[in-house]
């Protein structure tokens, strides 16, 4: 009897923090990054301007925000992109109609 109890939260503990993998840490230091490099380079800059040179920063912040359901929503977007564009081919059987074949 090898009965063994897996906790649900066994994938998160693969996770750094519980939250990242090191592609989102590297995604979000370098949209970090190229915010502080802009920021250092541009000295005065008015309120748009001061938002687009947040923007690196707060895109890449979102992309690895967690959601409920999906690791994070760069991830969701990922399947939703890959949802739509595989090719899906569903052949229709009620069933409530009768549907002769060879094998019932």
């Amino acid at each position: 009897m090898n009965n063994y109890i897996i906790p649900a939260n066994s994938k998160k503990s693969q996770l750094i923090l519980g939250f990242f993998t090191p592609v989102d840490l590297i995604l979000f230091g370098s949209g970090c990054g190229i915010t502080l490099l802009l920021l250092i380079l541009v000295n005065q800059a008015s309120a748009v301007e001061m938002v687009l040179i947040l923007l690196p920063a707060l895109i890449t912040g979102f992309l690895v925000t967690p959601v409920m359901y999906y690791h994070n929503v760069l991830q969701f977007i990922i399947n939703v992109i890959t949802f739509i564009l595989s090719p899906r081919k569903y052949y229709w059987r009620g069933w409530c109609v009768k549907y002769d074949s060879e094998v019932e």
